[in-house]
């Protein structure tokens, strides 16, 4: 492993709660001092004596040094390795209030134990083994998941999924590399002991097929992270406000018959199927505008460049107007859904003759005061951001973030120069290289060989205290 070696002489604590008040924060504490510290500052009620028993949460009394009670809490030391860190770790939980757990906080550094950096605590459990590099990267996933879905989806990764999928590939590459390995024992024999059209064809179904997968649901899994920007576009008056509120479902942006009510962006996040959507809802775009309004057409059209999903929302009470086709056409790069609104006061053969003028859209029709076709809609985004195919639950089995993708990427390049070794029929000890090549990318995804900036990169990105 790349990594530094654990510096196990050091105790390490921080507040492992989010800032602010609440019912109880937690103060954690990891390394060989955990013991001693707590046994300073935590007196417990009814165990007299220290050091308390393992994996067992006692109630007593927070101190500082000069024997003042700070608060009343509960407290826990966990033995090493059965902790999350595999060192010794003791937990204090206190009650929420921010000024007291910056007091007990202070007290436990001043017995001894030094400020945790950013991820610490799970860099350490990565170190000592407990858990692989992709697992802890699903840490900080499922703390900032801002779905149900998202904090499934890092909960599967949690548990290892994308592990057993690498472990499952790097397995079938070490079975091909032990073929060619007794190729060169055997050089004699080396002819006959490579069959190269079957190493090919291992190396396709067995390891680039499903690098392959990995990297699809890569660009899903970035999705259900990142979420995706959802920008509502169209003329004045067309109910682009009335379908935002439709969606919110609140009265969040203020809707009138006149056209040009909406002079600015009004931006909100919401869950669409899981997918974290920035909804943004924008000023009707039109040629002739006051200044006030033609600035917010302006930054309308800017929102429009930076949508991942432009909802173009057309009057389909009304026939298509050369603005409408100017805006359609303005769109042909962009990903893009036609909401045919005001359902409820359009001619049907109106509604058909705009539908069929716009075959090969992507279209949904709405009534969106009254919230009609808005779970179509809905099912619309979910469908242009993810694509057809299996279901969710399979889709969220594995899903590699931006350094997985970009590994798997270098992984698959390595791929392709193996089969160039194979079909030039160079040696087996070109090919070994090149396989052993193939299996050191895949290590550094689970972390096996990845080096020391990478790691603090991963970690950096953790809060304090975990």
């Amino acid at each position: 492993m790349g990594a530094s070696p654990l510096k196990t002489e050091e105790t390490i604590a921080a507040i492992a709660t989010a800032p602010g008040s609440g019912g109880i924060g937690i103060i954690r504490i990891s390394g060989p001092q955990s013991a001693g510290i707590l046994e300073r500052i935590f007196l417990p009620q009814r165990q007299k004596r220290h050091p308390l028993p393992s994996h067992r949460l006692c109630y007593g009394k927070v101190l500082d040094r000069h024997g003042t009670v700070l608060d009343e809490a509960m407290a826990v030391l966990m033995r090493a390795p059965y902790s999350y860190t595999c060192e010794d770790v003791a937990e204090i939980q206190s009650h929420g209030s921010w000024p007291v757990l910056q007091a007990i906080l202070a007290e436990v550094l001043a017995a001894g134990a030094r400020l945790a950096e950013p991820g610490e605590f799970t860099k350490r459990a990565f170190l000592a083994g407990r858990i692989d590099l992709t697992r802890a990267e699903a840490v900080v996933d499922l703390i900032e998941a801002r779905t149900a879905v998202s904090a499934k989806l890092a909960a599967e990764q949690l548990q290892g999924a994308l592990s057993e999928r690498i472990n499952a590939v790097r397995d079938a590459l070490v079975r091909i590399l032990a073929q060619v390995e007794v190729a060169i024992d055997f050089p004699d024999d080396a002819v006959e002991l490579l069959e190269r059209d079957q190493l090919q064809a291992q190396l396709r179904e067995q390891v680039e097929q499903p690098l392959q997968r990995l990297l699809v649901l890569a660009e899903q899994g970035r999705v259900f992270r990142e979420g995706i920007k959802v920008v509502i576009a169209g003329r004045p008056n067309v109910g682009k406000s009335s379908l935002l509120n439709a969606l919110l479902r609140e009265e969040r942006a203020l809707v009138a018959d006149l056209p040009g009510t909406t002079r600015d962006t009004i931006e909100e996040l919401i869950s669409v199927r899981g997918i974290p959507v920035h909804l943004v809802d924008t000023a009707g775009i039109r040629d002739h505008a006051d200044a006030l309004e033609g600035l917010g057409i302006e930054r309308a059209r800017r929102k429009v460049e930076q949508a991942d999903l432009v909802l173009l929302v057309l009057d389909a009470s009304q026939k298509l107007t050369a603005p409408d086709r100017e805006l359609l056409q303005s769109l042909a790069e962009k990903k893009r859904i036609v909401v045919l609104n005001k359902l409820d006061a359009a001619v049907p053969e109106l509604i058909e003759q705009i539908s069929q003028e716009l075959a090969g859209e992507m279209q949904v029709r709405t009534a969106a005061k009254s919230g009609n076709g808005i779970e179509a809609l809905l099912d619309a985004i979910q469908q242009v951001v993810l694509g057809k195919g299996e279901e969710l639950e399979e889709r969220l089995a594995c899903a590699p973030n931006l350094r997985h993708k970009m590994i798997l990427e270098k992984t698959l390049t390595a791929c392709g120069q193996v089969e160039v070794t194979l079909l030039a029929g160079e040696s087996a000890d070109l090919l070994a290289v090149d396989l052993q090549t193939v299996l050191d990318h895949l290590a550094d995804i689970v972390g096996l060989t990845t080096p020391d900036d990478v790691l603090d990169a991963v970690f950096s990105q953790f809060c304090i205290g975990k």
